[in-house]
């Protein structure tokens, strides 16, 4: 099949907008929790997101990170503060989110702004990952370049050595950001490409719910 003639009929769900709840987090919530239950393909990162930053002067980029929690409004992922991602944050923390559940026929759109987290919160998180994930984090000097893959084993083994029956510190380039949500989007697959699309927005203070156009 040529690419041009790939397409699939959405006909799982429809979506209202006198359904929702008037909360875009307790909206998310309940997809999320949704989207874990029931026959999830053994492939699909629920709490997998695409994340796109730019540059100051608008060159965007993306890639896939993973939400890591939503606390007090705001979705929570951590990274490398030195990596291509953390330079454009620190440049322009306008950044977008966008989740993807196939199984569902569902996206979440987020638009919002990205702060750093609190130095004990990402410590916190830090010392609870996998002891390989702690080495990880101060093995790669994300975005940069290497020679080889060999360099980054043998990072790994000098490491290993180093923190032998010892706590692993966090990095100091290493922890959280807190995405605070301005826009929020809820897009549910239909037949006919007429897709439910139900927009939060917050301009002054309280929440907006609009249906837009597919």
């Amino acid at each position: 099949m040529s690419i041009d003639q790939m397409r699939k009929s959405y006909q799982l769900s429809g979506l209202s907008e006198r359904e929702v709840h008037p909360d875009p987090i307790s909206q998310f919530q309940q997809w999320f929790d949704q989207a874990k239950e029931g026959e999830v393909p053994s492939w699909l990162e629920i709490n997998a997101m695409t994340l796109s930053t730019a540059t100051a002067s608008g060159d965007v980029t993306s890639r896939i990170v993973l939400l890591k929690g939503i606390e007090d409004n705001a979705f929570l992922f951590f990274s490398n503060y030195e990596s291509s991602k953390g330079a454009q944050i620190a440049e322009n923390p306008s950044v977008a989110l966008c989740f993807l559940w196939p199984h569902l026929e569902r996206q979440v759109r987020i638009t919002g702004i990205a702060t750093r987290n609190s130095r004990e919160a990402s410590i916190r998180y830090f010392q609870s990952r996998p002891r390989g994930s702690q080495l990880g984090a101060h093995v790669s000097e994300q975005s940069s370049v290497i020679p080889d893959r060999d360099v980054l084993e043998a990072w790994l083994a000098a490491l290993e050595t180093k923190y032998a029956d010892q706590e692993i510190p966090c990095p100091e380039h290493w922890g959280g950001y807190r995405v605070t949500p301005i826009e929020v989007e809820f897009w549910q697959g239909r037949d006919n490409r007429l897709h439910d699309r139900i927009l939060y927005q917050r301009p002054g203070g309280e929440w907006r719910i609009s249906r837009l156009a597919p």
